[in-house]
Order: structure tokens, then sequence, then C-alpha cells
């Protein structure tokens, strides 16, 4: 690759390169960006989530009642841990009624996500 250095005050300030090697260096950048985000994701730093959910998410569906079946909870199990009545789950997923602060962020923490997780923006 061959460079033309621009100068100012006698510092180098700037290097101006062929569009072909500028172009070569931006795919460059972008496959590595890419094989650190393979490479966190095989290091299971972060949650992968399913197309399925991500899927009904985006759909609208109910964030909790979501999140509640990929868990593998049932809203009598949920609700026993969130020490909640079992119908209360069932409002909170229809939207017949809406949760406290409290009772929402046992809810998240039970589930393992955030609070914005299951609450609207």
């Amino acid at each position: 690759m061959k460079a033309q250095f621009i100068e100012s005050n006698g510092k180098r300030e700037y290097a101006v390169i062929p569009v072909a090697d500028y172009e070569d260096l931006l795919d460059k950048a972008e496959m590595l960006d890419d094989i650190k985000a393979f490479d966190s994701a095989i290091a299971g730093d972060d949650e992968l989530i399913p197309g399925a959910v991500v899927n009904r998410l985006l759909a609208g569906e109910n964030k909790i009642k979501v999140w509640r079946e990929h868990r593998g909870f049932t809203q009598t199990q949920l609700a026993e841990q969130a020490d909640i009545a079992q119908a209360t789950v069932g409002q909170l997923e229809t939207g017949a009624r809406t949760g406290s602060l409290g009772v929402l962020k046992k809810i998240a923490r039970i589930l393992r996500v955030d609070l914005d997780d299951l609450v609207e923006p």
C-alpha cells in the first residue's frame, strides 16, 4: 500500500491512499468486527436469544409472557416465585393490569432479564 503524507508544522497530519486500498481496509475492519462478535458469542459473554423469541417480541406479544415461556415457567410457578397471585400474572400478560415497579422488578429478576425488557419505553 502506497500512501502520500501531508504534513503540517513538520508533522504528518494526513495520509492519502488509493481508493482500492481504502476499501480493502474497510472490508478488513468489518471482518475484524465480525470476528470479535463471533468470539464474544462463543465465549458466552452474552446470551443468545432464539429467533422465535425475538420474532414474538417484535410482533408485539406480551413481553412477560414471551420471556416466561422462554424460561420454561408456568404462570403459577412465576407467581409463586414472585409472591403474587397467579391471576395477577395472567392479568399482566393480557394487559388487564399494569404491575407495580416492585412486582415488575421481581419478575425481571426471576426471568433473568433487565426491567426494560419487560416494560414499554
